[in-house]
């Protein structure tokens, strides 16, 4: 096992900018909203988004609990 720092990896991090879109207000005028896959709310991506789509709650919540630990 690598113990480099620089080249150690959470495999289960979303892809680098994920989680910053899914906490990023959406423009007034970019139409419905999807609903989160978790609680119901309205999300900030439009409803045509392809994938589970997470309100910015719940997107911190998920990103706390795979967050790299160590």
């Amino acid at each position: 096992m690598d113990d480099d720092p620089d080249t150690r990896l959470c495999e289960l991090a979303p892809a680098p900018g994920t989680a910053a879109e899914g906490l990023t207000p959406a423009a007034p005028d970019a139409g419905p909203r999807a609903d989160c896959v978790l609680c119901g709310e309205p999300t900030e991506y439009p409803e045509d988004r392809v994938g589970s789509t997470l309100c910015p709650v719940c997107t911190w919540q998920q990103a706390q609990r795979i967050a790299c630990s160590g």
